[in-house]
């Protein structure tokens, strides 16, 4: 038995009795214990995960075997699963055990999957490479010196865990980018839905306009099935879509004749590497010789991009990570004789918060406060709402895909970019925030090595509540490339 399963070949296994979801679970445990020097799981669940096996068994043994079931699955420390420490990689949550499970994790549960653990990422999704986690950074699966290279982020501990064979596959947030960055520098497959698609209930909040939930897979059709078993309606969140579920896996015909990519080209910029550039024009030259396509495109708002995200997802955090006081729940700081509740809070969040969630949520207070409310955020706004006309503008002229980068470059050293000037660290999200501004799917797919031997992935962006489609664009990219990644193991 092995961990190297996908979800697609384990579910067609498990149902003609090939192969158990308890010995799969077991092989995925066993596996999780030898991978501790990736840092990836945060909270292990091993008897949880027996006892949602034996269940597994069960199902299948009698006929009812739902999408996922016997699936070993990890879910990134921000989805809450009652009973389970759920932290947000935070000090300031040590010790919450939600009383309650996220949506997300209920429909991947009732699907049949199974819980391994929580795996690691930056603190309260708040980073690009891991380092902002209390648990540590977790460490990519990929080495091509002596140094350790960054998974990407926020969801650093899903995409290390599932390139390293820890999982078959994991849920992760994106906010910013913090699916498809990730998947990008690990090497797999990782999708951000439209806005509203999954339930945002139970995940701990970032910025909430712009957070949504998606699968990190092993390949594409494993990120359709899963997909799948996570989407779909929810009154408990307000801003979850009443609309149906289209069937993402049976979307994958492999049929893109006749459908118009787009290339932005606001997205050549400086600092894109040549690996990454060259790799783009491939990825167009395999659409166009599939049969799609493939036209020039302006985006002429991007530029404004990446100051109007790191306006609007601070604003957003300052108000959501308000509650955290040192009252309800979480840590409280240790108080001294004639402290008051302003010295509690002040210490409270002090100690509970890291430097980067202390830095968003500063200027995030900032933004919002009087006098400068107008004059940054509601400005903000209103680019935000530019950014969206030009991807409404696109595709109302005939763009049914647009194909970019993921990246600026491949995987980077821990500790080498950021320590000095956070702003550096921000690049990183160039490519992937204007999807998460305009509320669009966009899906990171693996497609080769840079000359270092790291891989490089590309994102395809579609229209709104198009992930099917979107989907089927990036399957066909995927059997094009024919890149199966796979780290040489060093851990």
């Amino acid at each position: 038995m092995s961990a190297t399963w996908t979800i697609s070949a384990a579910r067609d296994a498990l149902r003609k009795g090939e192969i158990s979801a308890t010995d799969l679970t077991m092989s995925c445990l066993t596996a999780i214990d030898a991978g501790d020097a990736l840092n990836a799981f945060v909270h292990k669940t091993p008897e949880l995960a027996l006892a949602q096996a034996r269940a597994a068994d069960a199902r299948l043994k009698g006929g009812d075997a739902p999408s996922l079931c016997g699936i070993p699955l990890g879910i990134k420390d921000l989805f809450c699963i009652k009973d389970v420490p759920t932290q947000a990689a935070s000090n300031i949550l040590r010790g919450f055990r939600p009383q309650y499970d996220s949506t997300v994790t209920s429909k991947l549960f009732d699907a049949g999957a199974v819980c391994l653990g929580k795996l690691n990422m930056d603190e309260f999704a708040m980073g690009s490479s891991n380092e902002s986690s209390c648990y540590g950074p977790a460490v990519n699966p990929w080495k091509v010196d002596a140094r350790r290279l960054t998974p990407g982020g926020s969801s650093g501990g899903s995409a290390a865990a599932v390139a390293a064979d820890l999982c078959l596959g994991a849920t992760g947030t994106d906010t910013g980018g913090s699916i498809r960055q990730p998947a990008a520098y690990c090497g797999i497959t990782g999708i951000k839905p439209t806005y509203g698609r999954v339930s945002r209930y139970g995940i701990i909040a970032y910025a909430s306009s712009l957070d949504q939930a998606g699968p990190m897979t092993k390949s594409v059709r494993d990120a359709a099935i899963m997909l799948g078993a996570m989407a779909g309606h929810d009154p408990k969140d307000s801003t979850s879509a009443d609309i149906p579920v289209p069937d993402f896996e049976a979307a994958l015909t492999g049929d893109i004749r006749g459908k118009k990519i787009g290339i932005p080209r606001e997205y050549r910029m400086d600092g894109l590497s040549g690996d990454i550039a060259a790799l783009w024009d491939k990825g167009a030259d395999m659409l166009r010789a599939a049969g799609a396509e493939v036209v020039d495109i302006s985006l002429p708002h991007t530029k404004y991009a990446l100051p109007t995200y790191y306006i609007i997802a601070p604003a957003e955090a300052s108000s959501n990570l308000a509650r955290y006081d040192g009252v309800r729940y979480g840590h409280r700081a240790a108080l001294s004789a004639g402290d008051g509740i302003t010295e509690m809070y002040e210490k409270t969040r002090a100690e509970g918060f890291g430097p980067e969630t202390q830095r968003r949520i500063m200027v995030g207070t900032y933004v919002l406060s009087a006098g400068f409310y107008d004059a940054y955020y509601n400005r903000a706004r209103r680019v935000r709402a530019l950014i969206k006309r030009d991807f409404e503008a696109a595709f109302a002229a005939g763009v049914d895909c647009i194909l970019a980068p993921a990246t600026p470059t491949a995987a980077f050293g821990l500790g080498e970019q950021g320590t000095a000037d956070p702003v550096e660290m921000y690049l990183n999200d160039v490519f992937t925030i204007t999807l998460n501004l305009a509320g669009l799917p966009g899906v990171c797919v693996p497609m080769g090595l840079d000359s270092k031997g790291l891989p490089l992935g590309l994102q395809l962006i579609g229209r709104a509540w198009g992930e099917a489609d979107l989907l089927n664009h990036a399957y066909v990219l995927e059997k094009s490339a024919g890149f199966v990644a796979k780290a040489e193991k060093w851990w």
